[in-house]
């Protein structure tokens, strides 16, 4: 823990002076981070290294699991996240963010794991979708192949639960909104994201075009319809 705090003191001695003018401008205009992420609670991801974002890039919401409950009338810190980011910072980006190794679909796939843990296995109910497709899915998989195919799975089901969201859904509707799949994979320093044109995750790459779970994109439902009837008319 001394080491931490001592990095604190870097931090007010060394990293704030060298970057005053980036934060005199945050504090005086205020944040307009580019994209939401939702990642897991894991010491080992760390959004801000993996984008390499300067502060006001990113606003990140971080949780065992990574996370994103389907819109209920009761409050919660994620959908409260995800409202804000929306409603209020016009993010038109959001990323949920899952890695290999992950401890929460370990325990997800091992119950056995969450013994004097309820508060986690209430929490691991939102990716029990997840872990159904894995056991129908993947039945030849075990071990540490499992827990990846069930890490990418949850990151669709969650990327789903989203979608229910009313400051989301609008703004999908709107075409203001794009949503991605990312999952880090801590063992070989890659990232993989979600292609939702065909359903699989592919290697993020400097060289291809960045693949988008759902690109932004008018989604309004009557649109079709009124066309269809002013040209029948």
């Amino acid at each position: 823990m001394n080491e931490l705090i001592g990095r604190v003191f870097d931090f007010e001695k060394l990293v704030f002076p060298s970057r005053n003018d980036l934060y005199a401008k945050l504090v005086a205009n205020g944040q307009s981070p580019k994209a939401l992420m939702i990642s897991c609670a894991d010491s080992r991801v760390v959004p801000e290294q993996i984008m390499q974002a300067d502060p006001g890039d990113l606003f990140v919401c971080r949780n065992a699991g990574n996370i994103v409950p389907a819109f209920a009338t009761q409050n919660g810190g994620v959908s409260s996240t995800v409202e804000y980011a929306v409603a209020a910072l016009g993010v038109r980006d959001i990323i949920v963010c899952g890695h290999s190794d992950c401890g929460a679909m370990k325990a997800l796939m091992n119950p056995h794991m969450l013994e004097g843990m309820p508060n986690v296995a209430a929490w691991l109910r939102h990716s029990h979708a997840a872990e159904h497709v894995v056991r129908t899915g993947y039945k030849d998989l075990d071990g540490a192949e499992q827990i990846r195919a069930a890490s990418l799975e949850n990151i669709v089901v969650q990327l789903a639960h989203l979608r229910t969201h009313p400051s989301v859904a609008a703004g999908i509707a709107r075409g203001e909104i794009s949503l991605h799949g990312w999952f880090v994979d801590i063992h070989n320093g890659v990232m993989l994201g979600l292609d939702g044109s065909t359903g699989q995750f592919v290697q993020l790459s400097a060289d291809d075009e960045l693949p988008v779970a759902l690109p932004a994109s008018e989604r309004l439902a009557m649109n079709q319809v009124r066309v269809e009837l002013e040209a029948a008319q």
